[in-house]
């Protein structure tokens, strides 16, 4: 019988010869079109996807040279926000503050995707409703079935789920896999990272 570790490690390695590479692909000349013609990104998640978010801002701005922002960056907007109007509209409303627009990308962290029909990430869906409208790109790193990120996005990758009883731990594992992939893509990385320079 497999220890717990094994069969968590054998998981990840399933996760792995699962994921699609081509879709990554999509998402990082995706990505560098939008910051090359000079677009903003705006990173969205809740829970740990949040945590992410902040990190992948650091990465962006800094390996990649990207004006990126996340709205849990700054936990005083978002709690007034939040108590003052709703968890609902948090990021949507403070996307509009940011004057998101056309040329602009949304990249979502989030293991559902968002669904309004079962009241989930709500706040996900208002705010890719926004893009929509303002004609920004979508880009996403969901599990599950993808929810209303993979439905809207411009190009989505979906974490496979290979045990229904870790969907979360993989998806958030694989998210931030996956922006590390992106930050370290020749079509995205400008700068070196630290480790990597000192000789």
């Amino acid at each position: 019988m497999k220890s717990f570790a094994e069969q968590y490690l054998a998981e990840t390695l399933d996760v792995v010869r699962k994921l699609d590479a081509t879709t990554i692909e999509d998402v990082a000349h995706g990505l560098a079109s939008v910051r090359d013609g000079g677009g903003r990104l705006f990173i969205l998640g809740v829970g740990g996807s949040a945590g992410h978010a902040g990190h992948a801002v650091n990465d962006f701005r800094k390996l990649c040279g990207f004006e990126a922002y996340a709205p849990t960056d700054n936990v005083s907007e978002l709690t007034a926000r939040v108590n003052d109007e709703g968890w609902d509209t948090c990021f949507s409303e403070w996307l509009k503050v940011s004057r998101m627009k056309k040329g602009d990308a949304v990249l979502v962290f989030s293991v559902g995707g968002g669904n309004r029909e079962k009241n989930v990430s709500v706040n996900l869906v208002r705010s890719l409703e926004l893009a929509r409208e303002v004609g920004a790109k979508i880009f996403g790193i969901v599990g599950r079935d993808g929810g209303f990120t993979k439905q809207t996005a411009t190009a989505c990758v979906l974490i496979p789920t290979v045990s229904a009883d870790r969907t979360t731990p993989h998806t958030e594992g694989f998210a931030a896999v996956v922006w590390h992939l992106l930050v370290s893509h020749p079509k995205l990385q400008r700068a070196a990272t630290k480790w990597e320079s000192v000789k």
